[in-house]
């Protein structure tokens, strides 16, 4: 059903959806019950504050000219996304792996990685997190490569973290399989996944169609690698990581971690040997399964674990390094390379990923609510670079949804295979900003008198760019809306993405492995649509439904994207509003009601990452700038005028550094909940924008 050629004569227009629900009470603390005289729920709460702080105009103003600075000359805006240092330790993995590791690039990436160390001697998946025992074997390793020696006081700290947590026994399975391939570990001691399973068609459980399109394209490059059994030399032992360890009674048999752990013993019998033509035919298949989803860049996937993984197994299956393929795969990795000079020498770090359409779609509407207009050089820039970016062929998404026709945009330079729901979602926003038909709120006088002002658009700069942007945006919702779950709701990469069988199996003891329904995606659809004027469309409609069965018991939602409650509800609340829900409505008023318990005495809000597995940690953490940015944004769709909006608005002013935007070393971006963490390097510019923007839009009031 599309939802832009063929509306419902029932839906809305595009107009009326600009109309904002009027506010029957102020969302103060008293109203809704809440005392500040509570102690502090931040770990954040006495940092440092500007003594005077500037107006929310003025730091609207700094933000919106420190992020147009930002802009790169193509016109795309793109952020460092910082991870933790298995990505670098693993870079330097496969360069030992393949024989092609440099001294000069192991002892830049080796100072960054010393760099990350905690004093009690491990290295943590998140900044001010605690040691994690994967991550902490992985950098010791990468440092021993470096020629750090096993005595030195940092490393003897490290390794007698990891004898403490159990030594490498008790690490996870992708950290196994690195020491396997490097001759430190039994193939024998890591699951199996057999490459047979490439011939499962998609409608047997456990065919690679039904993990996660991240997880399907390192599952299928690894069961390359697992089935040749490689075993490279190291040059050392890693013998001081390793402890006695005490064989595990099996799980009982009715359990899944019985069936499948005795699953897997039967695997590895067949390892030993295996059927020879079919295990010949299977590792064909693999192969051209990952040769046929390499990107135009050289990745796969635009993510660093498939992008190694493929490159190790082709070269396994006898692809040379000077092979088209590989050659390719070596140059796109340098571009998520960033060097910086330091007093101690020049380092490296790798990006696990680049997020340049997001960041450009957050940055257009950021700028866009923070008054610039359509018609503006740098908009008009960027609108072209996103609409040149647009997908349209056909990935893996069809083989859930195979008469669906191509649109949407990925997160990455190159992912043609991959565009996301998310993406698509918050680029059909920023386009329509552009064009003057999206949610942009009337400019407020001094004296509260809304004044209805014609606003300039990339209409007026380019009529056809615009003609562009109106085509690709109206292709995208339709693709978008096309990929809903049968639950009505949305995950990122594919639709019905939920056997959670695949969740059981012993290889999966990290991250995610499939794609869900979650709020924040479908709320992102959600305000999509709304702001086209489709509020009222069964669709939308059922989202919505879908949204409020979702809300958390005491009031916010789970944010899978973003960590973690505070991203959800920032996501949630707007989107509701803006499709009709009334602000008194008891799902609003519990939301509104979590959010003023969980602001800190300074008037800002954090959220630390252990709030994925601590459910004591929910809402609670070091103040940022981002996570204040997106309780506002919904505080501010209820009551722009409140007074915890004033108090959040006072704190991102207090907060903002002289340049324009604000320091952030917390981690406020989710790869995998629980497992992986991400550092936006630009969420604690966009958001502030886009909050300050709207308060002074929606209020006239420069002063909080």
């Amino acid at each position: 059903m599309s939802l832009t050629s063929d509306p419902s004569p029932a839906a809305p227009t595009a107009e009326k959806s600009l109309k904002r629900p009027t506010i029957p009470v102020p969302a103060t603390a008293d109203a809704y019950g809440i005392s500040w005289s509570s102690p502090p729920l931040s770990a954040g709460a006495g940092r440092p504050q500007a003594a005077t702080p500037i107006s929310a105009d003025v730091a609207a103003a700094r933000a919106r000219d420190h992020l147009l600075a930002l802009q790169s000359d193509e016109g795309w805006w793109k952020g460092d996304l910082e991870t933790n240092v298995t990505m670098d330790a693993e870079d330097l993995f496969m360069k030992q792996f393949l024989g092609i590791r440099g001294d000069d690039e192991t002892e830049q990436t080796a100072r960054w990685i010393r760099s990350q160390q905690l004093s009690g001697g491990g290295w943590p998946t998140f900044y001010g997190g605690p040691a994690d025992l994967s991550t902490t074997i992985e950098a010791y390793i990468a440092l021993r490569l470096a020629g750090d020696a096993v005595d030195a006081p940092h490393m003897a700290l490290a390794a007698e973290l990891v004898r403490a947590q159990g030594g490498v026994a008790a690490s996870r399975v992708f950290t196994r399989i690195w020491l396997a391939a490097l001759g430190q570990w039994s193939w024998d001691d890591v699951p199996v996944i057999p490459p047979e399973l490439i011939f499962l068609p998609s409608w047997i459980p456990l065919n690679v169609y039904d993990f996660a399109c991240w997880a399907r394209q390192t599952i299928v490059a690894l069961t390359i690698v697992g089935s040749l059994r490689p075993s490279h030399d190291l040059g050392f032992t890693i013998d001081e990581l390793k402890v006695p360890t005490v064989e595990r009674k099996p799980a009982p048999l009715r359990s899944w971690e019985g069936a499948f752990g005795r699953l897997d013993k039967l695997l590895h019998r067949y390892e030993r040997r295996p059927i020879k033509l079919l295990r010949t035919l299977a590792l064909r298949r693999a192969t051209e399964w990952v040769v046929a989803r390499q990107e135009a860049d050289g990745c796969w996937g635009g993510i660093q674990p498939p992008w190694v993984y493929s490159v190790m197994a082709l070269h396994l299956m006898g692809y040379p390094l000077n092979h088209p393929v590989i050659a390719t795969a070596f140059r796109g990795m340098e571009r998520y390379v960033i060097r910086r000079d330091t007093p101690e020498g020049p380092i490296r770090q790798i990006e696990a990923c680049q997020s340049p359409v997001w960041d450009t779609a957050l940055a257009v509407v950021a700028l866009a609510d923070a008054g610039v207009p359509g018609d503006h050089p740098a908009m008009v820039k960027a609108g072209r670079w996103l609409v040149d970016e647009e997908v349209r062929v056909a990935g893996d998404w069809a083989v859930r949804r195979p008469e669906l026709a191509p649109g949407g945009w990925a997160f990455e330079f190159d992912n043609d295979f991959y565009p996301d729901v998310d993406d698509t979602a918050e680029v059909v926003l920023a386009l329509r900003r552009l064009l003057g038909a999206g949610h942009v709120v009337p400019p407020a006088s001094r004296q509260g008198r809304a004044e209805a002002l014609a606003v300039n658009t990339v209409e007026d700069a380019d009529p056809r760019l615009a003609a562009a942007m109106r085509a690709a945006a109206a292709r995208g919702v339709d693709w978008s809306v096309g990929m809903r779950s049968s639950n009505g709701a949305w995950g990122a990469f594919d639709a019905d993405n939920v056997r959670t069988l695949t969740t059981k199996i012993p290889f999966c003891d990290f991250g995610e492995v499939v794609d869900p329904p979650s709020a924040d995606v479908t709320a992102h659809i959600v305000e999509m649509l709304a702001d086209l004027g489709r509020s009222d469309h069964p669709i939308t409609q059922r989202a919505v439904q879908w949204l409020l069965d979702n809300q958390e018991p005491g009031g916010s939602w789970f944010g899978r994207w973003g960590v973690n409650h505070l991203y959800g509800t920032g996501a949630a609340v707007p989107a509701l509003i803006g499709a009709g829900v009334p602000t008194d409505h008891p799902a609003i008023t519990a939301a509104v009601r979590w959010l003023l318990e969980h602001q800190s005495p300074e008037g800002g809000w954090g959220e630390d990452l252990r709030s994925y597995t601590d459910p004591s940690w929910i809402g609670r953490g070091e103040l940022t700038a981002s996570q204040t940015a997106w309780a506002l944004l919904a505080l501010l769709a209820v009551d722009p005028h409140s007074l915890a909006v004033k108090r959040g608005v006072r704190w991102l002013c207090q907060t903002q550094r002289p340049d324009g935007t604000w320091d952030e070393p917390y981690f406020t971006g989710t790869g995998f909940p629980g497992d992986f963490s991400l550092n936006y390097h630009l969420y604690r510019l966009v958001f502030p924008l886009t909050a300050l923007g709207r308060y002074v839009s929606l209020t006239g009031v420069a002063a909080p």
